[in-house]
């Protein structure tokens, strides 16, 4: 486990230290290209569950490392004007810690801490869930969730997401699918005027479908997750502990 856990890492790190660079120069940015990039970053930086629907009980954890890469290539144009002439990039690696507590009557709560290497992004996020359905041996779970996420480190750039998602799961012993559909609304302001001293600010609404598969060997969980949000598209990885 300690082995997943430094690839993970690893993975996250050098591709980030790869390509990224601090966001720092937003003032070259038409509201076009703040736009795109604000819909893509909208994407990435919203809440991804990584978890299925069942409620964790009262005395349930789930601890993990968490991977998401986002294409971010409609808005890579843009990302490398407001990072002081970078090189183009086409995905952004988000490392994360995420933990989650189940609590009594079918509500789970969540959050996560990110910090991305050789940038100033950081991020962190929290959920609300309330279990509609537990599930069982013959009925799958059903759960609403609320979360929010918040960005830091970019003086630059004021930005959040709050998002609401319905989600439905079914274990099969250790393997538990599952799928939902919500709706993310971003912020996205930026502190500095824009090329020809415009404003750049940006509040829009973008329609997420996703899915995954939690598997569970004891105390060991991993899961996987595809999240489509206004389009763009991303990928994550969690592995770590869930009790």
């Amino acid at each position: 486990m300690k082995k997943l856990f430094a690839l993970l890492s690893l993975v996250a790190g050098f591709s980030s230290a790869a390509s990224a660079a601090d966001i720092a120069t937003m003032q070259n940015l038409a509201q076009s290209e703040f736009r795109l990039l604000s819909e893509d970053l909208g994407s990435a930086l919203s809440y991804k569950p990584v978890t299925p629907a069942e409620p964790l009980g009262i005395t349930g954890f789930d601890l993990g490392l968490e991977v998401t890469s986002t294409d971010i290539s409609k808005s890579s144009a843009a990302l490398a004007k407001a990072s002081g002439g970078s090189s183009p990039v086409s995905t952004l690696i988000i490392p994360k810690l995420h933990v989650a507590k189940g609590l009594p009557f079918g509500i789970d709560v969540a959050a996560f801490y990110s910090a991305i290497p050789t940038t100033n992004i950081k991020l962190v996020g929290g959920e609300l869930r309330y279990a509609l359905m537990s599930g069982g041996v013959a009925l799958p779970a059903v759960a609403i969730r609320g979360a929010i996420t918040r960005l830091s480190g970019v003086d630059q750039l004021s930005f959040d997401t709050k998002s609401l998602d319905l989600s439905i799961s079914k274990g099969f012993l250790m393997f538990t699918p599952y799928i939902g559909v919500g709706q993310v609304w971003v912020n996205s302001t930026a502190n500095v005027a824009g090329a020809g001293g415009v404003t750049l600010d940006q509040s829009f609404t973008q329609g997420k479908v996703f899915l995954g598969a939690n598997l569970n060997l004891g105390l060991v969980n991993f899961a996987l997750e595809g999240d489509q949000t206004g389009g763009t598209t991303s990928y994550s990885l969690k592995a770590g502990f869930r009790w």
